[in-house]
């Protein structure tokens, strides 16, 4: 990860954000092969943008030479046909000067457009398929609201930058430049350096107050991050909100963050004001110079009266882009913070990778083999200590043992979730880290404790492990989770809409259709994470009948908190304290007198065994 940890990114104060990396990073984007089909249009955009501040250094000059005209025309004794077609021809050329400085851009804009949204959309595709290849450490420790906001901040940060350095700050230097190279060779380089030291004295002041400001800025768009971040953990969690009866504690916690946005937000507001103050004075004193040199120069016969209406012209023209330049130049800061924030995210680098070349698994029977494995997750000593355990193919295995005792984390190696810190694990003798973790899952089938459900219909739900199944794979696979019955009973049937996270659902039917998943899927290797431990007696004995369908001819590992429902087991592997104490049938494991005896005992005594 180049030294930096899931953590570090996530939780960390806002990068630097410097602007010549942010212009590298943007320049990169818009050389990658998928922006090739827009260079033409970037070209054309650029030419144009110059064109149009051509055009708008040209127009205050035929507004002035045509005031010039009329000026002449009235000293001459009257103004006549010559005078006046003059005068007309100018003033026309002045307002057909202003429609195309003012109509360039409007051209530029809707030619541009596919290029900006194209590159928004590469960025955010980028940000986003890399935040899901991280592995599961990462997203144990993201929040999820302000992952998102990483990734939006970052696509919006490449288009303000494409619009406002290369169709604004670029072309108004362009303009400054053009501006008083007119205004020394017309009119005299007084003017020109006014013009100069004017816009000079404004970037100056703009910037060094922005700086403060971005500073500012900052702070509000961390404690916006914050709010954003509290509102979705609460809104995903409303449920265990109102099972506390948190809501008023949850409603404090979001006014605390609200509060600190407010204050941040003030602040920023009133340090605008302030540079809008400043900005306008040096604006206005530009003016008033210009126009108190150009009179001096008009008494003295040095200048016409148009000549000081295109100079004044000229420098408003001139300042107009500037209008903006506080503000833009603190977006931009900002764009290459966020900018930088999202590159920052897209540096980190997966905990598990495949090795390189590494080939997918072929699964032949499914056996599966844990040799000598030992790993330990952050902060414990130990989760898992030299487990050696080996399952036939097509065998149906029991994990027991007490929470903590390292079951889950058994099942998390076998989806290469994390490696072992020491030994092997093998499937059909195949190294699990010399093969594609996609491959891998590809050959596994996970019915978990709560199955979660996407917020879409019940099809697209099922289809998840296999889109590709045919409609008749899918009913067979609704028949035999036993929920063709729940499904015919819905007046959309399988369009119905299960809601966020499948909370439309009862318990049981969420179960059935992770279990119907499961069997569309058809993986040779089958994972059963007490899956009915959460279910009552009646609920749960029709998700067995299910899950018993589901594990037909194939290896099933199922992971049970009720030992009753792994009593008819091949295998039974108790674990304890991260280690793997017994091993056995039903029947030895009570014969052996040991931990399972001891499990199966308080569960009778409990009255939660069932008669096998």
């Amino acid at each position: 990860m180049h030294g930096q940890s899931y953590k570090d990114v996530l939780e960390g104060p806002a990068p630097e954000g410097r602007l010549g990396e942010a212009i590298s990073r943007l320049l990169a984007i818009l050389a990658s092969p998928e922006m090739a089909r827009w260079r033409p249009r970037m070209v054309i955009a650029f030419l144009i943008t110059l064109a149009s501040k051509g055009f708008a250094v040209s127009a205050p000059v035929a507004f002035g030479e045509g005031v010039n005209a009329v000026s002449r025309s009235l000293g001459e004794g009257g103004a006549g046909v010559a005078g006046f077609a003059a005068a007309g021809g100018l003033l026309v050329a002045y307002g057909l000067l202003r429609f195309a400085s003012s109509g360039a851009p409007q051209l530029r804009d809707a030619i541009f457009a596919p290029v900006t949204n194209d590159a928004q959309r590469l960025t955010a595709v980028q940000g986003f398929a890399h935040v899901q290849s991280l592995s599961l450490g990462y997203h144990q420790t993201k929040r999820t609201g302000a992952v998102n906001r990483i990734i939006d901040r970052g696509a919006n940060a490449v288009d303000f930058l494409l619009r406002f350095l290369v169709f604004n700050i670029l072309p108004a230097l362009v303009e400054l430049a053009l501006a008083a190279c007119v205004a020394a060779v017309l009119y005299g380089w007084e003017f020109a350096a006014i013009i100069v030291v004017a816009v000079l004295a404004y970037a100056l002041l703009t910037w060094s107050m922005t700086e403060w400001r971005v500073k500012l800025r900052r702070i509000m768009n961390e404690a916006d991050t914050e709010v954003n971040a509290r509102s979705v953990d609460v809104m995903a969690n409303f449920e265990t909100v109102k099972a506390f009866a948190a809501e008023e504690r949850e409603t404090r916690r979001f006014d605390d963050a609200k509060t600190r946005y407010a204050g941040a937000a003030t602040n920023s507001q009133q340090s605008l004001a302030a540079l809008n103050a400043v900005q306008a004075a040096i604006m206005n004193g530009g003016l008033l110079a210009v126009a108190v040199l150009g009179a001096w120069k008009a008494l003295n016969g040095q200048l016409e009266v148009g000549d000081i209406a295109a100079l004044t012209m000229m420098l408003m023209q001139v300042y107009q882009p500037l209008n903006i330049l506080g503000w833009a130049y603190r977006e931009i800061k900002q764009a290459s913070v966020d900018l930088e924030r999202l590159f920052q995210t897209l540096r980190l680098r997966p905990e598990i990778e495949d090795a390189p070349g590494a080939p997918d698994l072929t699964v032949s029977g499914g056996a599966v083999r844990f040799e000598t494995v030992s790993f330990a997750h952050d902060g414990r000593s130990r989760s898992v200590d030299e487990v050696s355990f080996e399952i036939p193919a097509g065998a149906y295995v029991g994990l027991a043992g007490p929470s903590g005792a390292g079951k889950s984390t058994l099942l998390r190696l076998m989806f290469r979730f994390y490696d072992p810190d020491e030994g092997r694990v093998l499937i059909d003798g195949h190294n699990l880290a010399d093969v594609t973790q996609s491959s891998l899952r590809r050959n596994l089938g996970l019915v978990p404790q709560e199955v979660v459900l996407f917020n879409d219909t019940l099809r697209n739900n099922i289809l998840y492990g296999r889109p590709e199944a045919d409609e008749a794979a899918l009913w067979d696979a609704v028949e035999r989770a036993y929920l063709k019955t729940f499904v015919e009973s819905l007046p959309d049937g399988l369009e119905t809409r299960v809601g966020e996270r499948g909370l439309k659902l009862s318990g049981g039917e969420k179960q059935r259709v992770g279990v119907a998943r499961a069997i569309l899927k058809d993986p040779p290797i089958l994972i059963l994470d007490e899956a009915t431990s959460a279910l009552d007696s009646e609920t749960e004995s029709e998700v067995q009948a299910a899950l018993a369908e589901a594990a037909r001819g194939r290896t099933t590992i199922a992971v049970a908190h009720r030992l009753s429902t792994i009593a008819k087991a091949d295998l039974i592997l108790v674990m304890e304290d991260g280690r793997l104490v017994e091993q056995g049938s039903h029947g030895e494991l009570l014969s052996a007198g040991g931990r399972y005896e001891s499990m199966w005992t308080r569960q009778i005594e409990a009255g939660e065994a069932e008669a096998v």
